[in-house]
């Protein structure tokens, strides 16, 4: 039986890379994949998934109302081996269900690569959903970028290089405007835990 993974981390630990890797290696075995990517990030990418080393490959463009389950299950013509799911915190509830549903009924591995957290150390909905459902949990690790301990927590920072404690949820940028930290840090510039 097909299983749902999530796969999970703070910034620059290397999620678009491993993806598009798991995927390159499905290609090389002339396995059919799909790709997605959600529309807030896939502006900014224009439509492709980009790993900071280089790396990209074209991804199917999602917004908040595509049904995974019943899209996929039009292509019964093409056998699909895997689906990869590039910045799967943005997904929504219904649309994970749907992720889980098509490696139940469809048999087809789901992997789902994400950001757990936001700025505030809030759960994404869709990482707060896949974390609840998903087969396989698998993070991926890289350090605090004040000290050498893991970091599991991300701040904003505005223009000057203060922490932002307040903004909307959704922001996208990268090291510019993030900021990876351990636990202990983040508690300190924030306050907020």
């Amino acid at each position: 039986m097909a299983k749902l993974h999530f796969f999970y981390s703070t910034m620059n630990a290397g999620k678009s890379t491993a993806l598009l890797q798991s995927n390159h290696n499905y290609k090389e075995s002339d396995l059919e994949t799909m790709l997605f990517i959600p529309k807030s990030i896939a502006d900014k990418s224009n439509g492709k998934i980009v790993s900071r080393i280089g790396l990209e490959a074209d991804a199917i463009i999602v917004n908040d109302e595509y049904d995974f389950y019943n899209e996929i299950d039009k292509k019964k013509s093409v056998t699909i081996s895997c689906i990869f799911v590039d910045e799967a915190q943005f997904l929504t509830k219904n649309q994970v269900h749907s992720l889980g549903k098509v490696a139940d009924e469809l048999n087809i591995p789901v992997m789902c690569y994400g950001i757990r957290t936001d700025f505030q150390g809030k759960l994404f909905e869709g990482s707060q959903e896949l974390l609840a459902l998903a087969d396989n949990l698998k993070e991926l690790k890289t350090i605090c970028s004040m000290c050498d301990k893991k970091a599991t927590m991300v701040v904003r920072l505005d223009s000057s290089g203060k922490v932002l404690l307040k903004g909307e949820k959704i922001v996208i940028g990268g090291n510019d405007i993030y900021k990876t930290l351990c636990r202990k840090h983040f508690r300190e510039l924030t306050k907020l835990i």
